[in-house]
């Protein structure tokens, strides 16, 4: 799946200089500072706000398309995660007495907590 966070801060400043199009003409259409039309396109969007971005890319006639994301595979992946957390919490509590248990034992919790937490409620895939 493709980070959805990510920008293509290079394909961006690559369109900016095949249009011929300087930083401040830029600046001026999108309606964002020069300083940072130059961060965003030298790569360091995360100083820059979203908006500011996609204006930058409006201007120069691209969008910034996000990739739908799968809820089900988010969803699956969060399960695994949670329930490994959860498994690690337990075999830690069990360590503590003595009595951790063994890799078999461990991976059928993991499991069992996976396949519980996705039979549930959403929400407790997201709660801590």
């Amino acid at each position: 799946m493709p980070d959805p966070t990510h920008i293509p801060a290079g394909r961006l400043a690559n369109l900016r200089s095949a249009l011929g199009m300087s930083y401040s003409v830029l600046a001026a259409r999108s309606g964002v500072s020069e300083p940072t039309v130059k961060r965003i396109l030298g790569g360091r969007h995360a100083e820059a706000s979203f908006a500011n971005v996609a204006a930058v890319a409006s201007a120069l006639g691209a969008s910034l398309d996000i990739a739908q994301a799968d809820p089900d595979e988010l969803c699956r992946q969060q399960a695994r995660r949670k329930a490994e957390r959860i498994a690690r919490l337990v075999q830690g509590t069990s360590a503590l007495e003595s009595q951790a248990v063994d890799a078999d034992s461990y991976r059928r919790l993991v499991e069992r907590s996976y396949h519980q937490l996705l039979a549930g409620s959403r929400r407790r895939l997201w709660s801590e």
